[in-house]
């Protein structure tokens, strides 16, 4: 073992530290679909903070790469390892430190899973909004990738719901961030800053949270209509409405068919109707009184037939949690159809329609085939791009991005840049903005040591005379 390794494990101890074969491949890719994985030279698993703190002043001192991870759910290749260099696992730091019922918050470990967590606020009658679609997430890598999921139309993404944070500096400085309240003007919001900087400034140790009461009824209205236009259209009334959607989601034909068919679930919806729709809207409502939500139940559903829809279904509770599960696997449904990319881009939710109608037409010039669902009450737009010719596969996702930012979106809603969009960002994006983001990422981490080649160029070697082994 190198004398790296053997520094790394004089700080957390010989059991806590893997290097060269010993290492396994599963550290050295996430869930992107293109990435290329590369297994790291050296895996470390902190338990403190302090311990975290040596392992990131030793690296910075000695210029080698740093990559933090927490579970690998990842979609842009963000915690894929730089060559000649260490990853910082935070699965054994998975403690769930304290739930503050006074204040509704929690304060975790970045290790800690939704599920663990999702687990443990119910049973206080609370819960964490942010659902991504993968309960197994770290919060640390949400934090990270400032995760969002179904829920963001009523409870906003990961930065809505981070009150405060520590983290460690890549010189090994502790700082703590924010805190227990909802508000503050004290110089610059570090933590939102740290919140979506996918690990190229600070690592983060531990994180509060906010919560929220658990409401004890829900109710889901399927919703069939023509065509994609009207689905889209139909979203700002519904959100105007004053019903206030837990859950917004549209899902086109060809989606719904295959993330159904993946859990075997029959909605039962008659062949005239599923003959004829082209696209799906699932609105998910909740609340703490059963008749309240009965009421809006059955305002949501004149309002959707107002709106054009073919019929309103309000399913029954198991069928709507199959849906929603289905719907939470468009992913794994994607690729193992065999798609070539997924993308994330969000717009005004208002330009969905003509945004949409500019991708088909982009599907057509270039012969490629891409379907999707999304994320209707916040303009996230996810599709699936199947285009085997590597260049044509690259013309579409450069056009797909770049008509997203003519509407006034973004590249990434939730996933992040990473890796795999790095390209796309730095060619798109206004310079003036990257070239500040750069020297933001210089005034944390001076010497780079930071996941390089995240959001921003890949790096040669930071010391090219340090061989790990």
């Amino acid at each position: 073992m190198g004398d790296i390794a053997e520094r790394l494990a004089e700080i957390v101890g010989p059991d806590r530290v893997a290097a060269g074969d010993a290492v396994s491949e599963d550290y050295g890719h996430d869930e992107a679909l293109t990435a290329q994985a590369r297994r790291p030279d050296v895996v470390v698993h902190p338990t403190t903070t302090n311990e975290v703190a040596e392992i990131l002043a030793l690296a910075d001192a000695e210029g080698v790469p740093v990559t933090a991870r927490g579970s690998g759910t990842g979609l842009s290749g963000a915690c894929i390892p730089s060559a000649g260099g260490i990853v910082v696992s935070f699965e054994r730091m998975n403690q769930i430190l304290e739930i503050d019922t006074e204040n509704h918050a929690a304060v975790v470990q970045p290790g800690v899973t939704l599920h663990q967590l999702d687990a443990v606020t119910a049973g206080h009658d609370l819960v964490y909004t942010v659902f991504p679609g993968e309960s197994s997430a770290s919060l640390g890598g949400n934090v990270a990738t400032n995760a969002g999921g179904m829920r963001a139309v009523k409870y906003g993404v990961t930065r809505h719901q981070v009150l405060g944070l520590e983290a460690v500096l890549a010189s090994g400085e502790v700082i703590r961030t924010g805190g227990k309240f909802v508000k503050a003007t004290s110089g610059y919001d570090l933590t939102q800053l740290i919140v979506g900087s996918e690990g190229t400034l600070a690592l983060v140790t531990e994180a509060t949270l906010k919560l929220h009461p658990r409401p004890a009824h829900a109710a889901t209205v399927l919703a069939p209509f023509a065509t994609l236009g009207e689905v889209a259209a139909a979203v700002p009334r519904i959100v105007d409405s004053g019903v206030g959607p837990l859950i917004l989601e549209y899902i086109d034909l060809l989606t719904m068919a295959a993330a159904t068919a993946s859990v075997g679930l029959d909605l039962g919806i008659p062949a005239e109707i599923k003959d004829a729709a082209l696209a799906y809207l699932v609105v998910v409502l909740e609340n703490t009184h059963l008749d309240r939500l009965e009421a809006d139940t059955e305002r949501l559903a004149e309002l959707v037939l107002e709106l054009g829809a073919m019929e309103a279904y309000v399913l029954p509770p198991g069928a709507a949690t199959q849906l929603i599960e289905a719907r939470e696997k468009a992913f794994w449904v994607a690729k193992a159809a065999g798609a070539n990319d997924i993308v994330d881009v969000v717009i005004p939710r208002a330009s969905i329609p003509d945004y949409l109608g500019r991708v088909a037409d982009l599907a057509t010039e270039t012969g490629s085939w891409i379907a999707g669902c999304g994320h209707a009450g916040d303009g996230n737009v996810h599709l699936s791009v199947f285009q085997g010719d590597p260049e044509v596969c690259d013309r579409v996702l450069h056009g797909l991005f770049a008509l997203g930012l003519s509407f006034g979106g973004a590249i990434s809603g939730e996933h992040g840049i990473g890796t795999e969009k790095r390209k796309y960002f730095l060619e798109l994006e206004d310079p003036a903005k990257v070239a500040l983001m750069r020297r933001i990422k210089a005034a944390f981490d001076p010497n780079g040591i930071l996941n390089p080649g995240t959001i921003f160029d890949e790096p040669g070697p930071l010391r090219p005379d340090r061989h790990l082994p």
